[in-house]
């Protein structure tokens, strides 16, 4: 006869250390796990609530400027390192890190609209209304050295006085070659005191330019007139313009897929084009109750951070139609700009309020040090609530956003704003000849011609 025992080792179960783990061995045979869904959907909805507990996205608030802060600019070599410019024409230097200003840049007597930084990081570019541009040499030093007091940054290195008021400034991505926007579109050299080349396409102000991240020589701007402008530098005239109903405030290519942009409207959306196919948008993105004001794509480029006149931050999928996070205070004013940091993990806001605040990109991310164990565990956690999203009861936790009264009502009106007309093009269909009142798709409604 034979008979068959269980045999374990003793090894297999015996811990080295009285602070490691115990080992668990487990079969992993569905026939042996009847109830692994029920157990999972459990878990999902349970870290769909946690999530919401642990949602504290902001970090903390930067006073210092004594206006409202109009724009900022990051530094690609110092990751806790921002610039802001205010409408007073102040300009300072923000560690992020310890929230304090490093250091002031005098020199503008009005509002500054535009701060760039060249791609090594050694120039900092501020134009305003003032008229004048002016490049500050070294803007890093005071951060590097720890024992200088905080004060006023060195002289800048060079003041360009030209024959307007700049609304935005821009440098490219790797070259000694920045923009400025205002009457026109002007491009300078680090050493020439006059504009190597200039476009103009059209009498109104140009309100902001970004340099393409894949091609140097290509840049886009938004203007007055309610256009989108495509210049290349190796050509004498400007390459195509897209005119949309509504004027874009602010524009942002997306780093890893240089061929796409998102413009922020004045019409609450943001629009999403491929610059090669301007006839239509590739997606609208909605959500605001008031003009977006700015917009800055993360370096993932899965994301962008949009300002909006509404006071309220929100953060979107680039493919997504809806922000993922609204981000708000009872203190924060109208948002003029937003910038991710380099790194993607934090957004700051500068607002009507003089503040800049600093925020979480991910709400109910943990600061600190994560250990390998809590990666993992989290990890596990974002992949079940992924799984069981689309079941009602997870859906709704997840989509839910508090939001202050006043913005509600406005998202309420507007909703009935939009079905009302809605309702009423389907009813002047109805009852128009067949095929005289074709139907119009949402990504191309709000545009009116592209002219090359």
């Amino acid at each position: 006869m034979r008979v068959k025992v269980i045999s374990r080792s003793t090894d297999d179960f015996t811990r080295e250390r009285s602070q490691d783990l115990q080992k668990v061995f487990r079969n992993y045979d569905p026939a042996l796990r009847s109830q692994e869904k029920a157990v999972e959907y459990t878990r999902a909805l349970n870290a769909a609530k946690l999530e919401k507990i642990f949602a504290k996205p902001f970090v903390g608030a930067m006073d210092g400027h004594i206006d409202a802060v109009s724009c900022m600019a990051k530094n690609s070599n110092y990751l806790k390192a921002m610039f802001s410019g205010s409408m007073d024409g102040d300009i300072r230097l923000w560690d992020i890190a310890a929230r304090k200003t490093i250091c002031q840049f005098p020199g503008h007597k009005d509002a500054v609209r535009g701060l760039a930084t060249s791609t090594d990081g050694d120039l900092l570019i501020s134009c305003g209304v003032d008229s004048t541009v002016r490049l500050w040499k070294d803007p890093m030093r005071k951060m590097m050295d720890t024992n200088d007091a905080i004060g006023d940054a060195s002289q800048p290195s060079a003041v360009y006085t030209w024959k307007h008021a700049f609304w935005g400034v821009d440098h490219q991505w790797d070259g000694t070659i920045f923009a400025t926007v205002g009457a026109q579109v002007d491009i300078w050299d680090h050493n020439r005191s006059e504009p190597i080349n200039s476009f103009a396409w059209g009498n109104d102000t140009v309100n902001s330019v970004r340099f393409n991240p894949g091609e140097p020589d290509v840049l886009i701007t938004s203007s007055n007139d309610r256009s989108l402008t495509l210049y290349d530098l190796r050509m004498s005239s400007p390459a195509r313009k897209l005119i949309m109903k509504t004027r874009c405030n602010s524009v942002c290519w997306n780093p890893r897929e240089p061929m796409n942009f998102t413009a922020a409207n004045e019409d609450t959306n943001c629009y999403s084009f491929d610059a090669r196919k301007l006839n239509e948008a590739k997606i609208v993105h909605k959500g605001h109750v008031s003009a977006v004001m700015d917009i800055d794509y993360s370096p993932t480029g899965r994301e962008f951070v949009t300002g909006s006149y509404d006071r309220t931050v929100r953060i979107f999928n680039y493919n997504g139609d809806q922000s993922r996070e609204i981000y708000h205070t009872k203190r924060m004013q109208r948002v003029f700009c937003v910038k991710y940091t380099y790194d993607g993990t934090y957004l700051v806001s500068g607002s009507d309020d003089t503040n800049l605040r600093l925020w979480k990109s991910k709400a109910s991310e943990q600061l600190g040090v994560i250990l390998p164990r809590e990666r993992k565990k989290q990890e596990y956690l974002d992949a079940v609530k992924e799984r069981y999203k689309h079941l009602p009861e997870i859906k709704r936790i997840v989509r839910h956003r508090h939001l202050p009264k006043p913005i509600y009502k406005a998202g309420n009106i507007r909703r009935a704003m939009i079905e009302a007309e809605k309702r009423k093009e389907d009813r002047r269909r109805a009852h128009s000849a067949p095929g005289s009142r074709p139907s119009q798709p949402f990504r191309k409604r709000r545009l009116i011609k592209e002219v090359e």
